[in-house]
């Protein structure tokens, strides 16, 4: 099978290089005034609490009780909370019902420092009378496990042993509440997915990197700043390395052009001047409106008076089978299986085709690393612990990150191929898709005469 996928990739390779399948070319995305983007995100967070009853239903859980000091805030807080708040306020509390009375709300808050907000809870709960209240205290999962512990002592003295008595650990209640992605949150994230594309290739172009003398660190910074000037922000450093070089053994990497030192941004990209022929990849991923983007890109330093049909076919076939290896992912990603479940068909699957490599999917949106299985990781390619025994859960955004392994004639070596792009749920096809789009072709830096210039040191 082996020779099955390779003469394969040597048929796609005229047709990435040529652009058969049409590269968009991303723009940058405004974002609102502050003031509207607090409307939007606000509407998103009430549409998200209109699902809690519903999510407690399924659960079999009666009430979801929240709560938290100032500072000190439950995971769960930041998926709730409006926008103005930038934290807990004296102690914040917050209890979901499930089946409310007619007379009764869906959901109670208090913001008091005083017992008030104890009897005023006990006589809702009273009230109602649930017969189990679910507690974030998972001991393994993030996003179930946020109650301090202390917290939860004062509430079970303030509400008596009866109620205390009532108290579950249902997880999942609080991972599908923060995985779950509301239908219009969709339009705003694309459009950071596609900032986040647009930034990817002004930093790998001319504009940004001459041969020689641009450093892989110049691009992340320059990209930190890209951000800034756009008013968007980061939830990680951007790393930049290039393929082949940087895989060397510690002790070799910890030499870069800047000294004999490691990485301090990233231990895994060690400082290199990059250089004509550099296959070069960023890990990369903006923040605004209560979203993550999440995206590894590739792209190739063209020699002077290079175009496109002189990338070394060896190395398009790179990236075609770390594309091959993401399709393969996203069509074994049914909800309901967990991740190890997707995990291992995919990489069997793999193996079938003469794929190698590692695959550590993840969802993200809400946070970076966001609420639900992973598919995955790079240490745990044989079945996750906890979070990847958890089901996949639709209507969430998903990171399909990997990389392939593949021999380069040129370098006499195998080099990883990484990859990663998002994908939603499309409840109408049932299908996952691309958030904007996959990397079907290399990102082309074209040298131009003040390249050259610089790089010889004589401008």
């Amino acid at each position: 099978m082996r020779g099955i996928l390779v003469v394969t990739a040597v048929a796609f390779v005229q047709s990435v290089i040529a652009g058969t399948n049409p590269h968009k070319t991303p723009q940058f995305q405004a974002l609102p005034s502050l003031r509207e983007q607090a409307k939007i995100v606000d509407g998103w967070t009430d549409e998200r609490k209109a699902l809690i009853p519903g999510i407690l239903r399924k659960y079999g859980v009666d009430a979801w009780l929240i709560s938290q000091r100032e500072y000190a805030e439950d995971t769960v807080y930041w998926a709730l909370k409006e926008a103005t708040m930038f934290s807990a306020r004296r102690r914040t509390t917050q209890l979901f019902l499930a089946n409310a009375t007619a007379e009764g709300a869906h959901s109670y808050t208090w913001i008091e420092n005083t017992d008030l907000v104890w009897k005023e809870l006990k006589a809702i709960l009273d009230a109602h009378q649930p017969a189990k209240v679910a507690l974030n205290t998972a001991s393994e999962l993030a996003f179930a496990g946020g109650l301090h512990a202390g917290e939860r002592d004062v509430i079970a003295d303030a509400l008596g042993p009866d109620w205390a008595g009532r108290f579950v650990l249902e997880p999942m209640v609080a991972v599908e509440v923060v995985a779950t992605m509301v239908p219009g949150r969709l339009p705003w994230y694309r459009k950071m997915m596609e900032t986040a594309w647009a930034i990817i290739e002004e930093g790998f172009s001319g504009a940004v990197i001459a041969p020689g003398e641009t450093t892989a660190w110049d691009v992340e910074w320059w990209m930190r700043d890209k951000i800034q000037a756009l008013n968007y922000t980061t939830w990680f450093q951007p790393s930049v390395y290039i393929l082949g070089k940087t895989d060397l053994p510690a002790a070799a990497a910890a030499t870069t052009a800047r000294g004999a030192r490691r990485a301090m941004d990233d231990p895994r990209a060690p400082d290199h001047r990059i250089s004509y022929g550099d296959i070069i990849h960023t890990d990369f991923g903006v923040t605004a409106m209560g979203l993550n983007t999440d995206t590894q890109h590739l792209g190739y330093v063209l020699y002077p008076g290079q175009t496109a049909a002189d990338v070394p076919r060896s190395v398009v076939e790179g990236l075609k089978k770390a594309n091959r290896l993401q399709d393969i992912v996203v069509a074994n990603m049914e909800v309901g299986r967990t991740g190890d479940e997707i995990l291992k068909k995919s990489l069997d699957q793999a193996h079938s085709e003469g794929i190698e490599g590692k695959i550590y999917c993840h969802a993200t949106g809400e946070w970076g690393h966001s609420a639900g299985t992973v598919i995955g990781m790079t240490n745990l390619q044989d079945g996750v612990p906890v979070i990847g025994e958890l089901p996949l859960l639709k209507n969430t955004y998903y990171s399909i990150e990997l990389y392939a392994e593949h021999f380069v004639p040129e370098r006499n070596m195998t080099i990883k191929f990484p990859q990663e792009e998002d994908v939603f749920w499309n409840d109408e096809t049932k299908t996952w898709e691309w958030v904007y789009g996959q990397q079907t072709e290399l990102i082309l830096v074209h040298t131009t005469e003040k390249n050259v210039l610089r790089a010889q040191g004589e401008l």
